[in-house]
């Protein structure tokens, strides 16, 4: 399915994490926007009694859940960190189901413009051509480092871990349409930012 086919504008929304994603998202979403988070979906389909679980537990046997029967994400996080191998059979079950809810909700958003939060869109390279615009969120590596810990409480080389593994600063604003910097700005100041390029991109847009 062509998400672009069936939507009148859509923003790809990226960064790494930490970056503040979530809080452009909202921004958005306020804004008059439907949001599609990636994220979320992982999450929602690797609780007790989602479609990821049988999979999973098939893949990876008991380790791969916890007491509650959901997906066991600090043990799979530290097997993936340890062993591409894993990564790839972990995405190998998620991403496809991802996919597959990913465009059931883009269906269901009629005629408003979809944000599809995708932490990992420049890795995913056939993203790009599926939006209409990539925004990405950025911030240097010492701000996400102490952002996750203050919101996750991992520790500096976990975070570090995770930076490490995902698509560089540079690489993201390569494949940019606009970049917000989200650093040592107010949350009202961000909002501005975000306020600012909805009226280029949408409201102008709608205005032709």
């Amino acid at each position: 399915m062509d998400l672009t086919a069936t939507a009148p504008f859509s923003i790809g929304l990226t960064g790494g994490i930490g970056s503040g994603k979530s809080t452009v998202a909202r921004t958005l979403v306020e804004l008059g926007a439907v949001l599609i988070d990636s994220d979320a979906i992982a999450r929602l389909i690797a609780l007790p009694g989602g479609v990821a679980i049988g999979p999973l537990q098939a893949e990876f046997g008991a380790q791969a859940l916890d007491a509650s029967g959901g997906l066991n994400r600090p043990r799979m996080r530290e097997l993936a960190f340890a062993d591409p191998f894993v990564k790839r059979r972990l995405e190998a079950i998620l991403h496809p189901l991802i996919g597959m809810e990913t465009e059931r909700l883009a269906a269901d958003a009629g005629d408003k413009v979809r944000v599809f939060d995708v932490p990992l869109l420049v890795e995913s390279t056939r993203w790009r051509s599926r939006v209409t615009k990539v925004l990405v969120i950025d911030c240097d590596a010492a701000t996400q480092v102490a952002r996750v810990a203050q919101r996750s409480g991992w520790s500096e080389q976990t975070v570090q871990a995770v930076i490490a593994q995902q698509a560089s600063r540079e690489k993201r604003r390569a494949c940019a349409d606009a970049v917000i910097y989200n650093n040592g700005v107010t949350s009202d100041e961000l909002a501005q930012q975000v306020t600012s390029l909805w009226r280029q991109w949408v409201v102008a847009r709608r205005a032709l």
